[in-house]
């Protein structure tokens, strides 16, 4: 049975430090919402984590991380992945190893024996590397489906997506990608690939969004298109539909 050691405990959720391989503790962001029927399990993009907890909840400007008030008012309690503490950050090829995929075994497991929900695995950008890869490594955990945002598509990128043999993966699937993303590794046209790949997937979807407002900054940055910049909250509101929900 997994164990944890309680790090602080901020108003609005819980910073936890999870034990994920020997030696190793992996930071785990939690927050609960009432009534919930599933977890979602958020990996940030770029080198990971969740930046600092400040007002109760963690500082990144990730899409994902900053959208945690809107995953919460879908009903579903937030898990946010976040660093394991032989590192100081994730590159594209630890999130692809095997000290990864036991660190977010361990994680799902903790998360899975906590509250007995449904537990979805969430990436944007770089963080789907992380999801794609978990969903292929470990089809014996208790994942019940992925949602792939601003998903890497860029063949020569390290940590593709479309690069692993997506067939692997049997659980529901939700590709989510704005339509004018900028970001050289992230092409929307490219997205329908990955679709493609998920032969065995129960259902697959693959969604090319629109709408937002005043992108700034880098183009694969989180304030820009990529990040889905002015419209967190209906992205989330879509992501939720799904996870309730799946249909292709």
């Amino acid at each position: 049975m997994l164990a944890f050691v309680a790090g602080a405990a901020p108003a609005a959720g819980t910073l936890e430090h999870v034990p994920t391989r020997a030696g190793v503790t992996t930071s785990l962001y939690r927050e609960s919402a009432p009534d919930a029927k599933a977890t979602v399990l958020l990996f940030s993009g770029g080198s990971g984590g969740m930046g600092r907890i400040e007002n109760g909840r963690p500082s990144s400007g990730n899409f994902l991380v900053r959208s945690v008030p809107h995953f919460l008012a879908n009903g579903l309690d937030v898990a946010v992945f976040g660093l394991p503490s032989d590192m100081p950050g994730l590159d594209p090829w630890h999130r692809q190893s095997e000290e990864h995929f036991a660190d977010v075994r361990a994680v799902i497991e903790f998360l899975h024996k906590q509250g007995g929900r449904p537990v979805w695995l969430v990436g944007t950008s770089r963080g789907t590397t992380s999801v794609a890869a978990a969903g292929v490594a470990l089809r014996d955990a208790p994942i019940a489906g992925l949602v792939l945002t601003s998903s890497m598509t860029r063949f020569r990128e390290p940590g593709a997506v479309a690069n692993r043999d997506l067939s692997g993966i049997r659980v529901p699937v939700l590709v989510y990608h704005h339509e004018k993303d900028e970001c050289h590794a992230t092409r929307p046209n490219e997205a329908l690939l990955i679709v493609k790949k998920l032969e065995n997937a129960p259902v697959k979807k693959l969604v090319l969004t629109s709408g937002g407002a005043n992108p700034s900054g880098d183009p694969c940055g989180p304030f820009h298109w990529h990040g889905f910049i002015g419209m967190e909250r209906q992205a989330v509101d879509e992501i939720a539909a799904f996870i309730r929900a799946p249909a292709n």
